[in-house]
């Protein structure tokens, strides 16, 4: 087979065995169309080392026709990245290719993470106006974010019959189908029952639009919250308090993961716990971590230095 019609199988096989995200196929599908366009339509067995270095340089010199701006190295290793997957899947139905391990990534600087800072992550939590319905339920979006690491797209898709609220944990399905066990807070699931005390409805979304018309087919499917309905609503509160970071649903998983790091938790259980398949995702969090217990070590010993 070609390579055209092989990197077709693979988007469909992303789509229907892994049920990876369609924004993932889209980006997979422009990053491999890249390297076709550079490589044309060869047979698999035809890419090799030589091939993937002056593809690498291709990258490295590409300019932008209308900016004028080149590709940044981390967005060089999304394409690298994404021709490693594909040739991970030719090896998988045994079709004759490079190992995607012999593909290397370049060493580039890990983004910094924003993470709101303790008086920032309160003030967030406790901006919602808690006297309307509307933010009650801000409200039980937000701690739930914060107390689970939830993705939003995992926030999003909860029905209201899959959380133990006794119990305080339920079962989400994550990224490729990766299904976790999730624990929620006592204040999370303080706020959840508030909230759901407001519902008269027997809707299946857990969290639903109160604005709008009111959509009764499906158990009410067409009154749930999209993920970006719940991103402009963490971009509201973001705005009312006047935050310099542009903080979203994604700060507040890493706020979750930095907290639970900060507070002695392995960086396994982190893994586990975030719904990350490679533990190299997880290590990002390690940077913030780090440079966090040295502030606190400095601070220790500064308001200790005369106690000897």
């Amino acid at each position: 087979m070609i390579l055209s019609a092989l990197i077709t199988d693979f988007l469909e096989y992303l789509e229907i065995e892994r049920n990876v995200s369609k924004l993932t196929i889209k980006n997979y599908d422009h990053y491999l169309k890249r390297f076709l366009s550079f490589s044309g339509d060869i047979s698999p067995d035809k890419i090799d080392l030589n091939l993937i270095r002056k593809y690498r340089l291709h990258l490295s010199r590409w300019v932008d026709p209308n900016s004028q701006k080149s590709l940044k190295r981390i967005t060089q290793n999304y394409f690298m990245i994404a021709l490693r997957s594909f040739l991970k899947y030719l090896a998988k139905i045994d079709v004759i290719s490079l190992s995607s391990e012999k593909v290397e990534l370049g060493e580039s600087d890990p983004r910094p993470l924003k993470v709101l800072d303790d008086t920032r992550l309160k003030q967030l939590l406790e901006a919602p106006d808690i006297t309307t319905k509307d933010g009650i339920r801000d409200r039980s979006i937000l701690e739930t974010l914060f107390s689970t690491g939830l993705r939003v797209s995992e926030l999003a898709s909860l029905n209201r019959d899959t959380i133990n609220l006794n119990r305080k944990e339920f079962g989400v399905v994550g990224k490729g189908g990766k299904e976790r066990v999730v624990f929620i807070s006592d204040s999370a699931a303080s706020w959840i029952l508030k909230y759901l005390s407001f519902r008269k409805d027997s809707f299946k979304p857990l969290f639903i639009r109160f604005q709008g018309k009111i959509e009764m087919e499906d158990n009410g499917e067409a009154m749930r919250l999209t993920t970006r309905s719940i991103e402009r609503i963490v971009e509201k509160y973001v705005k009312q308090l006047g935050f310099a970071i542009k903080a979203t649903p994604h700060t507040l998983r890493h706020n979750f993961a930095t907290d639970l790091l900060i507070n002695g938790a392995d960086i396994r259980s982190v893994q586990e716990m975030l719904g990350h398949t490679n533990i190299s995702t997880t290590q990002i969090y390690t940077h913030v971590t780090n440079a966090h217990l040295k502030d606190v070590h400095k601070a220790f010993h500064s308001g200790n230095k005369f106690d000897n």
